[in-house]
Formats: C-alpha cells, sequence, structure tokens
C-alpha cells in the first residue's frame, strides 16, 4: 500500500482507507463534526469532487455518508490506497 499526503490529494473516485488524522491541528468544532460523520482510522473515504473555483470544499464519502470538507480539513487525513 502507498501512502498519498492527505484526502485532499486523491483522485475523484478512488476509495481509500483512513490511516490517520492529525487531530491536533484541528480545532475542537471540525473534530467532533468528523467524530459525528464516524470519521476514524479504518474508515473507508473517497474524493468524489472538487468545487470548480479554486478546489474548496471537496465533496468526500465517509463510510456510507457524502458530505463537504474544507481543504485545510481534508490535508489533515491520511489515507492508504488499497493494494
Amino acid at each position: 500500500m502507498s501512502l498519498p499526503d492527505s484526502l485532499a490529494t486523491l483522485r475523484p473516485n478512488q476509495p481509500a482507507t483512513v490511516h490517520s488524522v492529525d487531530w491536533e491541528a484541528l480545532g475542537a468544532q471540525d473534530s467532533r463534526r468528523l467524530r459525528e460523520f464516524g470519521l476514524d482510522e479504518g474508515v473507508t473515504v473517497e474524493l468524489l469532487h472538487r468545487a470548480s473555483l479554486g478546489g474548496d470544499p471537496l465533496a468526500c464519502r465517509i463510510g456510507r455518508m457524502t458530505v463537504a470538507l474544507r481543504r485545510r480539513v481534508a490535508t489533515t487525513i491520511r489515507v492508504t490506497l488499497p493494494a
């Protein structure tokens, strides 16, 4: 398995698994929101698409839920690709 920089760098529609989250780099609100979405190590995520102007926010699938994440939040999520 390879380790991309972050969820923000994935190609669209490429499933990956959360390797780690830099919780300390996130504020309390963002951390709580991600945990409420069920985001944690081992969860399947997928970048669906980026906004056309500036690429922010990003539409992502976390498990079976589709959510919008700011690029700064997505960069704190490290993922691994399937072999």
